[in-house]
């Protein structure tokens, strides 16, 4: 009985120590909206709570879910283009946690923080997420304001400015051997919990690396006992960390910011031929945000515009980030989509494939005729996916099907039109214009 009473013991504890498998969390890639690409650092509440109106009419029926808040929240006159550095207004409580900025969220006033917003994209049947930046802020280290739940311990006592982020300068790396170091980050998820945050992005943690703020980080999320998500940015994330990133991350950036120009989707190719042997449910290499539709309405580049992607780029980015399994989190403004623009978000049969599909992989690259392929785990249907990332105006694309183990008759439909190709057998290739695609269901006969 004794040997029983000590058994039931270490279970409980093991069971304590070690919560839910975090990948559990998203079994399958997460799909959003980010405020970044269209509103930078100044998006408004009333702003996230029209997107999210939007999503829920139009797109939550495929799949659709998160609605981020991206980078700072809790500075009162942030500004278009870039970032106030100059006499940012921040907004913390006494414990050096950041909160919003209550003439930006109104509903967060007298210390709701975010627990009335995220309230509301719950009652639409959506999730809520935020963006932080990794580290404890320099105003609370100014201050040596106390940590919540760590005895005494003060922020001047667990930083450094070593390694601090060189782009933005809020905050100051948090050494982990130092007591109440991890007890501010259990302190900060401690409040995103408590208001209902679902989805967390931490930026300036990928480049360079930041183990140990990544390991301090997990421990936090898990000791909440809420399910939150967890998305590292930016890129490009080492793939010699793969293991270690697969061991505490949801996903990853594998690329710097991607914006509407033909280079940066170019590049991205090569990241995602390193990254996709790492694709596994729980855990999604990411591609970073889709930005499409109506893009930098108060952004960081440029001007207010619809994208500046053609519509073969729009497809062929769709067509890549799909067939990748990548997270999909919408940068454009809902609201102001036209209808190509939903489309490229709504097929049923890509968003099937993005959701189901297996053995995601890149076949072949000549001199940028490139092919990816993968397939569904349960019914008879091979992908496949062309692209010419060349300038030349026409490019024929070639797939080897017997390499592909398809010796016989297959009929092709395309993904995009839903159009049926026709029954071949055989190679199969398509004539490409420049940076076009072409995405295909392969029904083996």
């Amino acid at each position: 009985m004794r040997k029983l009473t000590i058994l039931l013991i270490c279970i409980c504890i093991s069971a304590k120590a070690f919560p839910e498998n975090f990948r559990d969390w998203a079994p399958t890639p997460p799909m959003g909206w980010n405020s970044w690409d269209c509103y930078g650092p100044t998006v408004t509440e009333d702003e996230v709570r029209a997107n999210a109106v939007y999503m829920a009419e139009n797109m939550k029926h495929y799949g659709w879910e998160y609605i981020v808040v991206d980078i700072r929240w809790f500075v009162e006159n942030d500004k278009a283009g870039g970032y106030n550095q100059t006499d940012p207004v921040y907004v913390m409580d006494e414990y050096g946690r950041y909160m919003p900025a209550v003439n930006r969220f109104p509903s967060a006033a007298d210390g709701q923080g975010f627990k009335p917003l995220a309230d509301y994209i719950h009652s639409l049947g959506l999730k809520f997420g935020i963006h932080i930046m990794r580290g404890i802020p320099v105003q609370a280290v100014e201050k040596k304001l106390p940590i919540k739940g760590a005895n005494g311990a003060t922020a001047d006592q667990i930083y450094s400015t070593d390694l601090q982020c060189t782009w933005l300068r809020d905050n100051y790396t948090i050494l982990r051997d130092k007591p109440g170091a991890q007890e501010y980050y259990n302190s900060i998820f401690d409040l995103y919990a408590s208001w209902g945050v679902d989805f967390i992005k931490i930026d300036d943690l990928s480049r360079p690396y930041h183990k140990d703020e990544i390991e301090m980080i997990r421990i936090a999320i898990d000791n909440t006992g809420r399910d939150i998500v967890l998305s590292t940015s930016p890129g490009p994330t080492p793939v010699t960390e793969a293991e270690h990133i697969s061991n505490h991350a949801n996903m990853w950036r594998m690329i710097d910011d991607v914006w509407d120009v033909w280079k940066d989707m170019d590049e991205l190719f090569g990241h995602c031929a390193n990254w996709y042997p790492y694709i596994k449910p729980g855990n999604w290499p990411d591609c970073d945000m889709i930005p499409l539709g109506r893009i930098s309405i108060r952004g960081e580049r440029g001007e207010d515009r619809m994208t500046r992607l053609t519509k073969d780029e729009q497809c062929s980015l769709m067509t890549l980030f799909t067939i990748f399994r990548s997270p999909l989190m919408f940068g454009g403004d809902l609201p102001s989509n036209d209808d190509f623009t939903l489309a490229l978000l709504t097929n049923e049969k890509v968003l099937e494939m993005h959701c189901e599909s297996v053995n995601n992989r890149q076949l072949s690259n000549n001199y940028g005729k490139i092919v990816w392929t993968a397939e569904h785990p349960v019914k008879n249907i091979q992908y496949i996916a062309l692209f010419n990332n060349t300038d030349i105006e026409e490019n024929i694309v070639v797939v080897d099907m017997n390499g592909l183990g398809i010796t016989g008759r297959y009929r092709v439909t395309d993904m995009w039109s839903g159009e049926e190709v026709g029954v071949l057998s055989g190679s199969f290739s398509r004539p490409l214009r420049k940076h076009a695609s072409g995405l295909y269901m392969i029904e083996k006969l």
